[in-house]
């Protein structure tokens, strides 16, 4: 049934003659036709580019038009940037390189909204590319209408949930140009990629297994040798944060203070938002703490492996639920924990700049302005033991005996004096 359908799908649009008819009912970008029906419609299309087969290749695709603009966008959430070698690549194509620093941006406006929601996938793992894909197109946007470019083109093909997560926060921003993948229906292997750059002269790209995603938050896996949820091994070579050192690194204490639901400083240090996270993954990590493996939904329901290493996510995190349990009522927090998993579900879904999102989010920071405190750990290989747990303003007991004396003779003359009332 399935190869039926996709057959007539493909005779369907087969018979469209002419691409404009295609593209004037919606401003996506779905196939290489599209993308040269694009260029031939606008002078400066801009791109969003890492440097690695997928980018590259759009590049070649977009060479091939004359009298265009192209702008490579980079955007530093953290991942290793090699600006020369970025520029190098566009430079081959005519195009021009602009990397843009977007590491503060996403832990201010993403990650700590991550922190305070508990933003894990089904309470599993943490998110990760749910929050990198909308500042990703946020800078795209603002980009693209500073130079006038009247396309934004990206690499998302149909088995990454990036390509709704892009497509709904360009569109939500409101661009009005062109946006979206060519390889959402125009799918090529990579070795065909990889075949056709050799051919004009670039051979520095090889076929590789799995297929990476990284910023300052989270390493993600996918593909390859991970395909298969039956039967897989993570080559141990992924990992750079959770990697065993030769030698230890770090003493096994931690510890991680917030003020007003911002972590601000680990072990006594006080640090930027950025900085913070950075210093804890390697800390962490060098425990071998904040490995991931599990199963993600893709847009129509099918599911997909990933792995992923996450361990400044895991333990701030861990910290700031157990300073919220210290402050918050349980009634509050049940409710929170709803909450949590709709905002989850509308970062997922690609529908970050969307109301309802914004409203879960808006509750939730609210209930983050009196989580202040600091929580420490004893690290070991692959854990971490909570040992102490100090928060302001907090309702838990640090005397339970005297507390228990206390409340049995308040509650017992209450009860008395109740009695007493009865009587008269």
């Amino acid at each position: 049934m399935l190869k039926a359908h996709c057959s007539n799908v493909i005779n369907q649009l087969n018979k469209a003659k002419d691409t404009r008819d295609f593209m004037k009912n919606k401003n996506k970008i779905r196939s290489l036709d599209d993308l040269s029906f694009v260029s031939k419609n606008t002078t400066k299309i801009l791109t969003l580019f890492s440097g690695g087969l997928d980018s590259t290749f759009i590049l070649k695709e977009l060479a091939k038009q004359s009298k265009i603009e192209i702008i490579c966008l980079t955007v530093d959430l953290g991942d290793v940037i090699d600006r020369e070698e970025l520029s190098k690549i566009a430079a081959n194509f005519g195009a021009k390189s602009i990397v843009v620093d977007g590491r503060k941006t996403f832990a201010q406006d993403a990650v700590l909204s991550a922190i305070q929601a508990q933003a894990r996938y089904m309470g599993s793992y943490p998110i990760s590319s749910s929050l990198s894909r909308p500042i990703m197109a946020k800078y795209a946007v603002e980009y693209a209408d500073k130079l006038g470019c009247g396309a934004i083109v990206h690499t998302a093909n149909q088995s990454q949930n990036t390509l709704r997560r892009l497509n709904g926060a360009i569109e939500q921003l409101g661009f009005t140009g062109y946006y979206g993948t060519p390889y959402e229906f125009s799918a090529l292997t990579r070795d065909e990629k990889i075949e056709q750059l050799k051919t004009i002269g670039l051979k520095k790209f090889q076929d590789r297994g799995i297929s990476g995603d990284s910023n300052l938050w989270c390493r993600e896996f996918e593909s390859g040798s991970l395909d298969n949820p039956e039967a897989f091994a993570v080559p141990e070579d992924l990992f750079v944060w959770t990697a065993t050192p030769a030698l230890p690194l770090y003493t096994n204490n931690f510890s991680i203070e917030f003020e007003n639901g911002v972590p601000v400083a680990i072990d006594g240090i006080q640090l930027s938002l950025v900085e913070l996270i950075a210093m804890t993954n390697q800390k962490i990590g060098s425990f071998q703490i904040g490995r991931y493996s599990g199963l993600e939904h893709l847009e129509h329901g099918e599911k997909v492996l990933e792995v992923r290493e996450a361990p400044a996510a895991h333990i701030i995190m861990d910290a700031y639920r157990h300073l919220e349990t210290a402050i918050h009522g349980a009634e509050l927090i049940r409710v929170k924990i709803y909450m949590e998993q709709i905002w989850v579900r509308e970062a997922v879904e690609g529908r970050w700049y969307e109301e309802l999102r914004s409203a879960v989010a808006s509750f939730i920071s609210n209930t983050a302005t009196r989580i202040s405190g600091t929580v420490e750990y004893t690290l070991r290989q692959g854990a971490a033991d909570v040992c102490a747990i100090n928060a302001k303003n907090a309702i838990y007991l640090t005397d339970r005996d005297n507390w228990e004396k206390t409340v049995a003779q308040f509650r017992g003359l209450r009860e008395l004096e109740l009695l007493s009332q009865i009587k008269v």
